[in-house]
Protein backbone atom coordinates (compact mmCIF):
# COMPACT_ATOMS: atom_id res chain seq x y z
CA UNK A 1 0.00 0.00 0.00
CA UNK A 2 1.50 3.54 -1.05
CA UNK A 3 1.93 6.06 2.03
CA UNK A 4 0.13 9.52 1.87
CA UNK A 5 1.57 12.51 4.05
CA UNK A 6 -1.77 15.00 3.96
CA UNK A 7 -0.54 18.67 5.27
CA UNK A 8 -3.99 20.26 6.87
CA UNK A 9 -2.87 22.62 9.35
CA UNK A 10 -6.63 22.66 10.41
CA UNK A 11 -7.89 19.22 11.56
CA UNK A 12 -10.78 18.44 13.81
CA UNK A 13 -11.70 19.51 16.19
CA UNK A 14 -11.19 22.90 14.57
CA UNK A 15 -13.85 23.46 12.66
CA UNK A 16 -12.73 24.98 9.20
CA UNK A 17 -13.97 24.66 5.50
CA UNK A 18 -10.36 24.38 4.14
CA UNK A 19 -9.75 20.43 5.84
CA UNK A 20 -13.41 19.24 5.24
CA UNK A 21 -12.32 17.34 1.83
CA UNK A 22 -9.60 14.90 4.21
CA UNK A 23 -12.04 14.72 6.88
CA UNK A 24 -14.81 12.84 4.80
CA UNK A 25 -11.67 10.81 2.26
CA UNK A 26 -10.15 9.71 5.31
CA UNK A 27 -12.54 6.61 5.84
CA UNK A 28 -12.19 5.53 2.25
CA UNK A 29 -7.88 6.16 1.07
CA UNK A 30 -7.36 2.50 1.92
CA UNK A 31 -9.59 0.77 0.20
CA UNK A 32 -7.62 2.89 -2.94
CA UNK A 33 -4.66 1.72 -2.02
CA UNK A 34 -2.72 4.73 0.07
CA UNK A 35 -2.51 4.67 3.49
CA UNK A 36 -2.79 8.37 4.60
CA UNK A 37 -0.74 9.69 7.41
CA UNK A 38 -2.42 13.88 8.47
CA UNK A 39 0.19 16.24 9.37
CA UNK A 40 -1.70 19.30 11.13
CA UNK A 41 -1.16 22.05 13.80
CA UNK A 42 -2.35 21.67 17.69
CA UNK A 43 -6.26 22.64 18.15
CA UNK A 44 -5.11 24.87 21.31
CA UNK A 45 -2.81 26.61 19.41
CA UNK A 46 -5.32 27.77 17.17
CA UNK A 47 -8.37 30.24 17.56
CA UNK A 48 -10.70 28.79 15.32
CA UNK A 49 -14.48 27.63 16.21
CA UNK A 50 -13.54 24.29 18.42
CA UNK A 51 -16.29 21.50 17.42
CA UNK A 52 -15.60 18.29 19.88
CA UNK A 53 -18.45 16.31 17.66
CA UNK A 54 -15.97 15.91 14.47
CA UNK A 55 -13.38 13.85 16.47
CA UNK A 56 -15.97 11.41 16.10
CA UNK A 57 -15.89 11.38 12.09
CA UNK A 58 -12.18 10.84 11.66
CA UNK A 59 -11.48 6.80 11.87
CA UNK A 60 -10.00 6.11 15.49
CA UNK A 61 -7.19 4.18 13.42
CA UNK A 62 -5.84 7.38 11.14
CA UNK A 63 -2.88 8.41 12.42
CA UNK A 64 -2.11 12.16 13.25
CA UNK A 65 0.81 14.25 13.93
CA UNK A 66 0.10 17.55 15.67
CA UNK A 67 2.58 20.17 15.21
CA UNK A 68 3.51 23.29 17.29
CA UNK A 69 3.10 26.85 16.35
CA UNK A 70 4.00 30.45 17.16
CA UNK A 71 1.74 31.41 20.56
CA UNK A 72 -0.67 33.89 19.10
CA UNK A 73 -1.06 36.01 21.67
CA UNK A 74 2.93 37.00 20.96
CA UNK A 75 2.76 36.65 16.96
CA UNK A 76 -0.48 38.87 17.15
CA UNK A 77 1.80 41.77 18.38
CA UNK A 78 3.60 41.78 14.93
CA UNK A 79 -0.06 41.69 13.08
CA UNK A 80 0.34 37.63 12.42
CA UNK A 81 -2.48 35.88 13.35
CA UNK A 82 -2.80 33.48 10.19
CA UNK A 83 -2.65 29.78 11.09
CA UNK A 84 -0.09 28.97 8.07
CA UNK A 85 2.30 31.75 8.84
CA UNK A 86 2.69 30.42 12.68
CA UNK A 87 2.88 27.02 12.09
CA UNK A 88 5.06 26.77 8.81
CA UNK A 89 8.81 26.11 10.70
CA UNK A 90 6.79 23.73 12.66
CA UNK A 91 5.40 21.89 9.76
CA UNK A 92 8.81 22.00 8.20
CA UNK A 93 10.52 20.36 10.96
CA UNK A 94 7.59 17.78 11.45
CA UNK A 95 7.65 17.31 7.88
CA UNK A 96 11.39 16.73 8.03
CA UNK A 97 11.67 14.15 10.83
CA UNK A 98 8.94 11.66 9.18
CA UNK A 99 10.02 12.24 5.59
CA UNK A 100 13.74 11.12 6.71
CA UNK A 101 12.32 8.97 8.89
CA UNK A 102 10.10 6.88 6.68
CA UNK A 103 9.26 6.55 3.26
CA UNK A 104 6.32 8.54 1.66
CA UNK A 105 5.43 8.13 -2.03
CA UNK A 106 3.12 11.43 -2.34
CA UNK A 107 2.62 14.47 -0.11
CA UNK A 108 -0.63 16.04 -0.96
CA UNK A 109 -1.68 19.77 0.28
CA UNK A 110 -5.21 20.26 1.01
CA UNK A 111 -6.11 23.54 2.76
CA UNK A 112 -5.85 27.51 2.10
CA UNK A 113 -3.26 28.44 4.15
CA UNK A 114 -1.17 28.32 1.07
CA UNK A 115 2.07 29.25 1.98
CA UNK A 116 2.30 25.44 3.21
CA UNK A 117 2.67 24.91 -0.51
CA UNK A 118 6.09 26.54 0.02
CA UNK A 119 6.82 23.17 1.80
CA UNK A 120 6.31 21.18 -1.21
CA UNK A 121 9.47 22.23 -3.59
CA UNK A 122 11.84 22.10 -0.33
CA UNK A 123 10.76 18.50 0.53
CA UNK A 124 10.72 17.62 -3.47
CA UNK A 125 14.67 18.10 -3.46
CA UNK A 126 15.64 16.89 0.27
CA UNK A 127 13.88 13.91 -0.31
CA UNK A 128 12.30 13.53 -3.99
CA UNK A 129 8.89 13.43 -2.64
CA UNK A 130 6.53 14.36 -5.34
CA UNK A 131 3.75 16.16 -3.92
CA UNK A 132 -0.08 17.35 -5.22
CA UNK A 133 -1.71 20.93 -4.56
CA UNK A 134 -5.42 20.93 -3.74
CA UNK A 135 -6.88 24.38 -4.93
CA UNK A 136 -9.64 25.41 -3.04
CA UNK A 137 -9.28 29.16 -3.62
CA UNK A 138 -6.70 30.70 -5.90
CA UNK A 139 -3.82 32.00 -4.04
CA UNK A 140 -3.38 34.63 -6.89
CA UNK A 141 -5.71 36.20 -8.31
CA UNK A 142 -6.80 39.19 -10.55
CA UNK A 143 -10.33 39.51 -9.10
CA UNK A 144 -9.85 43.51 -7.84
CA UNK A 145 -8.12 44.77 -11.44
CA UNK A 146 -11.00 43.34 -13.42
CA UNK A 147 -13.24 46.31 -14.84
CA UNK A 148 -15.68 46.99 -12.51
CA UNK A 149 -14.51 44.96 -9.52
CA UNK A 150 -14.88 47.47 -5.68
CA UNK A 151 -11.48 48.39 -4.45
CA UNK A 152 -8.79 46.12 -2.86
CA UNK A 153 -8.79 45.41 0.91
CA UNK A 154 -6.38 48.11 2.24
CA UNK A 155 -3.62 47.44 4.47
CA UNK A 156 -0.28 46.28 4.54
CA UNK A 157 -1.44 42.53 5.50
CA UNK A 158 -2.94 42.09 2.25
CA UNK A 159 -0.46 43.81 0.29
CA UNK A 160 2.40 41.03 2.00
CA UNK A 161 -0.30 38.20 0.89
CA UNK A 162 -0.27 39.47 -2.31
CA UNK A 163 3.26 39.68 -2.57
CA UNK A 164 3.89 36.45 -1.11
CA UNK A 165 1.33 34.81 -3.75
CA UNK A 166 3.63 36.69 -6.83
CA UNK A 167 6.99 35.24 -5.17
CA UNK A 168 5.77 31.60 -4.34
CA UNK A 169 2.89 30.79 -6.74
CA UNK A 170 4.92 29.66 -9.96
CA UNK A 171 7.60 28.22 -7.55
CA UNK A 172 5.16 25.76 -5.87
CA UNK A 173 2.87 25.16 -9.00
CA UNK A 174 5.93 24.39 -11.52
CA UNK A 175 7.07 21.77 -9.15
CA UNK A 176 3.92 20.01 -8.26
CA UNK A 177 3.47 16.35 -10.03
CA UNK A 178 -0.59 17.21 -10.22
CA UNK A 179 -2.83 19.71 -9.27
CA UNK A 180 -6.54 19.46 -8.18
CA UNK A 181 -9.20 22.06 -8.14
CA UNK A 182 -12.45 22.25 -6.73
CA UNK A 183 -12.98 24.71 -9.91
CA UNK A 184 -12.03 24.86 -13.50
CA UNK A 185 -10.84 28.64 -13.98
CA UNK A 186 -8.43 28.02 -11.00
CA UNK A 187 -6.83 25.61 -13.17
CA UNK A 188 -7.38 27.72 -16.45
CA UNK A 189 -5.78 31.16 -14.84
CA UNK A 190 -2.89 28.71 -13.68
CA UNK A 191 -2.09 27.34 -17.35
CA UNK A 192 -2.03 31.03 -18.66
CA UNK A 193 0.32 32.40 -15.83
CA UNK A 194 3.16 29.15 -16.35
CA UNK A 195 2.98 27.44 -19.92
CA UNK A 196 4.70 24.11 -18.72
CA UNK A 197 1.49 23.45 -16.25
CA UNK A 198 -0.46 22.49 -19.22
CA UNK A 199 1.40 19.82 -19.52
CA UNK A 200 0.87 18.33 -16.02
CA UNK A 201 -2.16 16.07 -14.60
CA UNK A 202 -4.88 17.52 -13.37
CA UNK A 203 -8.72 16.95 -12.26
CA UNK A 204 -11.54 19.04 -10.92
CA UNK A 205 -13.01 17.62 -7.90
CA UNK A 206 -15.46 19.34 -5.93
CA UNK A 207 -15.33 19.28 -2.17
CA UNK A 208 -18.81 16.72 -1.90
CA UNK A 209 -20.67 15.67 1.05
CA UNK A 210 -21.02 12.74 3.15
CA UNK A 211 -24.15 10.91 4.08
CA UNK A 212 -23.01 10.17 7.62
CA UNK A 213 -22.14 13.69 8.39
CA UNK A 214 -26.22 14.26 8.16
CA UNK A 215 -26.93 11.23 10.03
CA UNK A 216 -24.43 12.20 12.81
CA UNK A 217 -25.65 15.83 13.04
CA UNK A 218 -29.56 14.46 13.51
CA UNK A 219 -28.42 12.30 15.95
CA UNK A 220 -27.32 15.46 18.31
CA UNK A 221 -29.55 17.27 20.68
CA UNK A 222 -31.81 20.47 18.79
CA UNK A 223 -29.15 22.96 18.31
CA UNK A 224 -31.16 26.07 19.91
CA UNK A 225 -31.86 28.07 17.15
CA UNK A 226 -35.75 29.27 16.58
CA UNK A 227 -37.52 28.85 13.62
CA UNK A 228 -40.95 30.11 14.80
CA UNK A 229 -43.91 29.22 12.65
CA UNK A 230 -47.27 30.28 14.47
CA UNK A 231 -48.31 32.77 11.55
CA UNK A 232 -47.25 30.75 8.98
CA UNK A 233 -43.68 31.93 8.30
CA UNK A 234 -41.69 30.55 5.88
CA UNK A 235 -38.01 30.42 6.71
CA UNK A 236 -34.70 30.89 4.69
CA UNK A 237 -31.22 29.72 5.63
CA UNK A 238 -28.15 30.57 4.80
CA UNK A 239 -25.27 29.02 6.13
CA UNK A 240 -21.26 30.27 5.68
CA UNK A 241 -19.37 33.08 5.18
CA UNK A 242 -20.84 36.22 3.24
CA UNK A 243 -17.87 37.67 1.48
CA UNK A 244 -17.29 41.12 -0.17
CA UNK A 245 -18.25 39.81 -3.73
CA UNK A 246 -21.31 38.74 -2.28
CA UNK A 247 -23.41 42.31 -1.98
CA UNK A 248 -24.44 41.95 -5.72
CA UNK A 249 -26.84 38.51 -4.43
CA UNK A 250 -28.06 40.41 -1.24
CA UNK A 251 -29.16 43.69 -2.92
CA UNK A 252 -31.00 41.57 -5.60
CA UNK A 253 -32.66 39.05 -2.88
CA UNK A 254 -33.51 42.24 -0.32
CA UNK A 255 -35.03 44.51 -3.10
CA UNK A 256 -37.37 41.97 -4.56
CA UNK A 257 -38.15 41.32 -0.93
CA UNK A 258 -39.38 44.89 0.02
CA UNK A 259 -40.82 45.38 -3.43
CA UNK A 260 -42.92 41.90 -2.64
CA UNK A 261 -43.75 43.33 0.03
CA UNK A 262 -44.94 46.40 -0.69
CA UNK A 263 -47.58 44.61 -2.95
CA UNK A 264 -48.75 41.97 -0.57
CA UNK A 265 -47.64 43.51 2.73
CA UNK A 266 -48.98 40.08 4.89
CA UNK A 267 -47.74 37.37 2.84
CA UNK A 268 -44.65 39.04 2.19
CA UNK A 269 -44.07 39.53 6.42
CA UNK A 270 -44.12 35.51 6.69
CA UNK A 271 -40.96 35.59 4.78
CA UNK A 272 -37.68 35.42 7.35
CA UNK A 273 -34.26 35.08 6.55
CA UNK A 274 -31.70 34.00 8.94
CA UNK A 275 -27.65 34.51 7.88
CA UNK A 276 -25.11 31.79 10.16
CA UNK A 277 -21.82 31.75 10.41
CA UNK A 278 -21.16 34.70 7.74
CA UNK A 279 -17.51 35.26 9.25
CA UNK A 280 -14.97 33.01 9.44
CA UNK A 281 -14.46 34.04 13.63
CA UNK A 282 -15.03 32.29 16.50
CA UNK A 283 -18.37 33.39 18.41
CA UNK A 284 -17.94 36.98 20.06
CA UNK A 285 -15.64 38.33 17.34
CA UNK A 286 -18.21 38.86 13.72
CA UNK A 287 -19.15 42.10 12.52
CA UNK A 288 -22.62 41.82 10.85
CA UNK A 289 -22.22 42.21 6.96
CA UNK A 290 -25.86 41.11 5.76
CA UNK A 291 -27.34 43.33 8.17
CA UNK A 292 -25.88 46.65 6.80
CA UNK A 293 -27.31 45.64 3.46
CA UNK A 294 -30.99 45.04 4.89
CA UNK A 295 -31.31 47.81 6.31
CA UNK A 296 -29.95 50.06 3.21
CA UNK A 297 -33.41 47.88 1.65
CA UNK A 298 -35.72 48.49 4.34
CA UNK A 299 -35.82 44.75 5.29
CA UNK A 300 -34.06 44.64 8.29
CA UNK A 301 -36.68 43.43 10.66
CA UNK A 302 -36.76 40.01 8.52
CA UNK A 303 -33.48 39.23 8.29
CA UNK A 304 -31.59 37.80 11.07
CA UNK A 305 -27.63 37.41 10.95
CA UNK A 306 -25.37 35.12 13.26
CA UNK A 307 -21.94 36.58 12.19
CA UNK A 308 -19.66 33.85 14.49
CA UNK A 309 -19.20 30.34 13.28
CA UNK A 310 -21.40 27.70 14.40
CA UNK A 311 -20.23 23.88 14.69
CA UNK A 312 -20.30 22.26 10.86
CA UNK A 313 -22.60 18.70 12.20
CA UNK A 314 -24.88 21.81 13.99
CA UNK A 315 -24.86 23.75 10.88
CA UNK A 316 -25.80 20.77 8.91
CA UNK A 317 -28.88 19.72 11.61
CA UNK A 318 -29.91 23.72 11.18
CA UNK A 319 -30.27 23.33 7.26
CA UNK A 320 -32.53 20.02 7.87
CA UNK A 321 -34.71 21.69 9.99
CA UNK A 322 -35.35 25.08 8.27
CA UNK A 323 -38.03 25.44 5.05
CA UNK A 324 -35.86 26.78 2.15
CA UNK A 325 -32.04 26.67 1.89
CA UNK A 326 -30.44 29.84 0.12
CA UNK A 327 -27.72 30.20 -2.39
CA UNK A 328 -25.70 33.34 -2.94
CA UNK A 329 -23.62 33.73 -6.24
CA UNK A 330 -20.79 35.47 -6.69
CA UNK A 331 -19.33 38.53 -8.28
CA UNK A 332 -16.12 36.24 -8.44
CA UNK A 333 -17.59 33.67 -11.76
CA UNK A 334 -15.09 30.84 -10.81
CA UNK A 335 -16.71 30.52 -7.15
CA UNK A 336 -18.18 27.09 -6.66
CA UNK A 337 -19.36 26.79 -3.00
CA UNK A 338 -18.92 23.43 -1.35
CA UNK A 339 -22.52 23.75 0.92
CA UNK A 340 -23.77 22.77 -2.53
CA UNK A 341 -23.57 19.39 -1.61
CA UNK A 342 -24.69 20.07 1.86
CA UNK A 343 -27.64 21.27 0.74
CA UNK A 344 -28.57 18.43 -1.87
CA UNK A 345 -28.08 15.70 1.06
CA UNK A 346 -30.66 17.59 3.12
CA UNK A 347 -33.68 17.56 0.42
CA UNK A 348 -34.44 20.81 1.53
CA UNK A 349 -36.15 22.99 -1.50
CA UNK A 350 -33.65 25.44 -2.81
CA UNK A 351 -33.26 28.75 -4.08
CA UNK A 352 -30.36 29.68 -5.98
CA UNK A 353 -29.60 33.41 -6.73
CA UNK A 354 -26.55 32.91 -9.39
CA UNK A 355 -24.52 35.63 -11.95
CA UNK A 356 -24.84 34.50 -15.65
CA UNK A 357 -22.45 32.38 -16.80
CA UNK A 358 -20.89 31.19 -13.79
CA UNK A 359 -19.38 28.05 -12.00
CA UNK A 360 -22.49 27.78 -9.97
CA UNK A 361 -24.71 28.71 -12.67
CA UNK A 362 -23.74 25.49 -14.36
CA UNK A 363 -22.80 23.23 -11.31
CA UNK A 364 -27.37 23.99 -10.39
CA UNK A 365 -27.95 23.39 -13.70
CA UNK A 366 -26.34 19.86 -13.51
CA UNK A 367 -27.96 18.80 -10.44
CA UNK A 368 -31.32 20.21 -11.31
CA UNK A 369 -31.30 20.61 -7.45
CA UNK A 370 -32.63 24.51 -7.21
CA UNK A 371 -35.02 26.84 -8.34
CA UNK A 372 -32.70 29.60 -10.20
CA UNK A 373 -32.69 32.65 -10.28
CA UNK A 374 -30.09 34.07 -13.05
CA UNK A 375 -29.04 37.89 -13.41
CA UNK A 376 -25.44 39.72 -14.47
CA UNK A 377 -24.16 42.71 -12.20
CA UNK A 378 -24.47 45.46 -14.99
CA UNK A 379 -27.67 44.80 -16.16
CA UNK A 380 -31.15 45.60 -15.37
CA UNK A 381 -32.47 43.05 -12.77
CA UNK A 382 -36.45 43.08 -13.23
CA UNK A 383 -36.00 39.29 -14.83
CA UNK A 384 -34.48 38.39 -11.70
CA UNK A 385 -36.99 40.41 -8.90
CA UNK A 386 -39.77 38.72 -11.23
CA UNK A 387 -38.33 34.93 -10.74
CA UNK A 388 -38.24 35.83 -7.12
CA UNK A 389 -41.99 36.98 -6.81
CA UNK A 390 -43.00 33.68 -8.25
CA UNK A 391 -40.48 31.84 -5.78
CA UNK A 392 -41.93 33.62 -2.83
CA UNK A 393 -45.46 32.95 -3.84
CA UNK A 394 -44.39 29.12 -4.10
CA UNK A 395 -42.73 29.17 -0.88
CA UNK A 396 -46.20 30.55 0.70
CA UNK A 397 -48.27 28.16 -1.17
CA UNK A 398 -46.54 24.93 -0.08
CA UNK A 399 -44.55 24.35 -3.16
CA UNK A 400 -47.28 23.45 -5.89
CA UNK A 401 -46.57 20.59 -7.99
CA UNK A 402 -43.76 20.94 -10.54
CA UNK A 403 -42.53 24.37 -9.06
CA UNK A 404 -39.55 22.83 -8.53
CA UNK A 405 -37.24 20.72 -10.98
CA UNK A 406 -36.50 16.78 -9.98
CA UNK A 407 -33.37 16.59 -8.71
CA UNK A 408 -30.79 15.08 -10.53
CA UNK A 409 -29.74 11.92 -7.93
CA UNK A 410 -28.24 9.48 -10.02
CA UNK A 411 -25.90 12.00 -11.01
CA UNK A 412 -25.19 13.41 -7.23
CA UNK A 413 -24.50 9.91 -6.44
CA UNK A 414 -21.76 9.25 -8.68
CA UNK A 415 -20.14 12.47 -8.78
CA UNK A 416 -20.57 14.02 -5.59
CA UNK A 417 -20.69 11.76 -2.46
CA UNK A 418 -17.11 11.27 -0.60
CA UNK A 419 -16.27 7.42 -1.52
CA UNK A 420 -16.16 8.29 -4.99
CA UNK A 421 -14.46 11.40 -4.90
CA UNK A 422 -11.59 9.63 -2.69
CA UNK A 423 -11.28 7.20 -5.87
CA UNK A 424 -10.82 10.09 -8.28
CA UNK A 425 -8.05 11.81 -5.60
CA UNK A 426 -6.49 8.51 -5.97
CA UNK A 427 -6.51 7.67 -9.62
CA UNK A 428 -4.85 11.65 -9.92
CA UNK A 429 -2.11 10.67 -7.35
CA UNK A 430 -1.20 7.44 -9.34
CA UNK A 431 -1.10 9.82 -12.51
CA UNK A 432 1.55 11.95 -10.28
CA UNK A 433 3.63 9.52 -9.37
CA UNK A 434 3.65 8.40 -13.32
CA UNK A 435 5.12 12.02 -13.82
Amino acid sequence: MKKLLIVSPHFPPINAPDMQRIRMSLPYYRSFGWEPVVLTVDARLQDGVIEPGLNATVPDDIRVIRCGALPLKWARRCGIGNIGLRSWFHLLRAGNRLLRGERYDLVFFSNTQFISFLLGPIWRRKFSVPYVIDVQDPWRTDYYERPGSRAAPGGWKYQFARLQARLFEGICFRQAAAVMSVSPSYLDDLRARYPGFALKPTAVLRFGASASDLERSLSLPPFPYPFPRDNGERHFLYTGASGPVMPHALLVLFTALRQYRDRHPERGARLRFHFIGTSYVAPGKGKPSVIPIAEQCGVADQVDEVPHRIGYLDALQLQHRTDILLLLGSSDLAYSPSKVYLYFLTDRPILGLVFRDSVMERLLDELSCAYVVRFREREPKEEAHAGLYRFFDYALDGFPPDALPRRNQQHFNLYYLAEELTRRQCALFERALGQ
